[in-house]
């Protein structure tokens, strides 16, 4: 397997930070739609850790993760996140990312807020993407959803954990703020309170899988089984899976169920 570093422009032409993982497999398991990550509200491609790696060894194809632009090693993002920023992440730089590294067809995989961004992408791209698995998506913002970002807040006060966070983030407490802030105060303010991911799913083409903890301190079981619910409305392959005794990162926490159900999903619904 190969690591490398890549860059690429937004849609604004701002910078990209892009890490791409290739299997050491003959060519024509190679040419097989990659798997595309997109991160968490505080994430970047280094707080993927091994994961990517055990994802392309484990599936045998291309995997791809990004820095969104003011995360990790992008370009600092000039403002502030508005609250049509899930939606227009598909456009913003998913596309620009296909068009710019020559992928045709890929497969996304969002954890949490990444969760939604690949949701709205793969409605807005559909002829770009083959499959979506989602793993601790918000599909509305619930009561605790909302705790936990509270509950997070009050933890991030300890500039210890700012300073842990300002290390995945260009080493600068500045960014780290601004993305902290950025996950704090865009969710908790009251034009986001109706957000939703509901006409997107109801919009999806795409096989679906959604993943969950049942110990997820930012959704509770009605987030999976609404995002399957809403996509597979019109016949659709979607499903949804909950983890044991697993909080907000199941790749983290439960890397080996994960890497499975991800294994078993493309087996069944992406031609090889």
């Amino acid at each position: 397997m190969e690591s490398t570093a890549r860059q690429f422009a937004d849609a604004g032409g701002r910078p990209l930070h892009a890490r791409v993982w290739t299997p050491a497999a003959p060519e024509q398991l190679r040419r097989r739609a990659p798997i595309v990550l997109l991160h968490d509200s505080l994430g970047a491609v280094e707080l993927w850790r091994d994961f990517p790696a055990l994802l392309c060894l484990q599936t045998q194809r291309t995997v791809i993760a990004y820095d969104r632009l003011g995360f990790g090693n992008s370009a600092a993002h000039p403002g502030r996140l508005g609250p049509g920023f899930i939606a227009e992440e598909a456009h913003a730089s998913v596309l620009p990312l296909l068009d710019q590294l020559g992928l045709e067809q890929v497969i996304l995989f969002g954890h949490s807020v990444g969760g939604g961004m690949a949701v709205a992408a793969a409605t807005r791209l559909p002829d770009r993407v083959v499959a979506l698995i989602t793993e601790s998506a918000q599909a509305f913002v619930e009561a605790l959803t909302l705790q936990g970002i509270r509950a997070a807040r009050d933890n991030f006060s300890d500039p210890a954990q700012l300073a842990r966070l300002a290390k995945y983030h260009g080493n600068d407490p500045d960014r780290a703020r601004w993305v902290l802030d950025a996950w704090i105060e865009t969710w908790l303010a009251p034009n986001f309170a109706d957000w939703s991911l509901d006409t997107d799913l109801e919009r999806l083409h795409c096989p679906l899988l959604a993943m969950h903890g049942d110990g997820d301190e930012f959704g509770s079981a009605l987030q999976p089984q609404r995002i399957a619910a809403l996509a597979g409305a019109r016949g659709g392959v979607a499903g949804h899976l909950m983890f044991e005794a697993c909080g907000h990162v199941p790749h983290r926490e439960k890397p080996a169920l994960v890497l499975d159900a991800v294994q078993q999903f493309l087996d069944r619904h992406v031609p090889a």
